[in-house]
């Protein structure tokens, strides 16, 4: 017998975002699907709900992958259908499962088992800022969070900006969203006058907004990213 395919399926950024999110494949995909692999299961079942599922939600089994349930969790179980031929869904909280995700552990594993991985298109807060920014997309790196520390994350965002001087490449990086501000402070204050800084928040929402300037012109800027999903890039040509 054959095994069943994971798909890897992303949602929405935003609130009321559905429509720029999905493909016509993945109203034909949630369809047959009937066993998901998510984070927080009621929010998986919105996210179904806005994509157009006319199946009963009922009929849907949800395997639990959330903060509380990783250490515990038995991938035995979650693809014992898959090894008898069914197709089930992995799905993150916000975007692409496994970029930036845990569900990149669920990935993992089922490579080990020889189960087939399929990725679909969907919107990645990553890449999006990247095309959006103006800065070199040939070459770049994503670092996650900063560090807390304040002396550490200093030292890191120097050694950032003279990594991108080096090699021409794209820094990204996110913060905790009610923090955002206070990095934003910090890499005026401690970055080169010419460096360019993008910063792109809230993706696909409506109060979308992606700017790119210099550090000497951030100086003048009055922006609150107090709370707001944002993706912060550096570049120094």
């Amino acid at each position: 017998m054959s095994k069943g395919i994971l798909y890897l399926v992303p949602v929405p950024l935003a609130e009321e975002a559905a429509f720029a999110s999905y493909t016509a494949f993945h109203k034909e995909l949630i369809e047959h699907i009937r066993e998901y692999v998510v984070e927080n299961e009621k929010t998986a079942r919105r996210f179904l709900k806005e994509a157009g599922l006319t199946r009963p939600q009922n009929e849907l089994k949800m395997h639990d992958y959330g903060k509380h349930a990783r250490d515990g969790v038995n991938y035995d179980t979650i693809f014992s259908s898959v090894m008898l031929g069914e197709d089930i869904g992995l799905m993150s909280e916000a975007g692409c499962p496994g970029v930036a995700d845990p569900g990149a552990e669920v990935v993992a594993e089922a490579h080990k088992r020889g189960i087939k991985v399929v990725p679909l298109v969907g919107p990645s807060s990553i890449l999006l800022a990247l095309m959006a920014s103006g800065f070199s997309g040939q070459k770049f790196a994503f670092h996650g969070y900063l560090p807390i520390d304040k002396t550490e994350r200093t030292k890191k965002i120097k050694e950032l900006e003279m990594q991108s001087a080096k090699e021409k490449q794209t820094q990204i990086f996110i913060e905790t969203p009610y923090r955002n501000n206070t990095l934003l402070g910090e890499l005026t204050k401690h970055c080169k006058e010419q460096t360019k800084l993008c910063v792109a928040s809230n993706l696909t929402g409506k109060e979308e907004m992606v700017v790119t300037h210099r550090i000497y012109e951030w100086k003048n800027m009055n922006v609150d990213l107090h709370k707001k999903p944002t993706i912060f890039l550096l570049y120094v040509q």
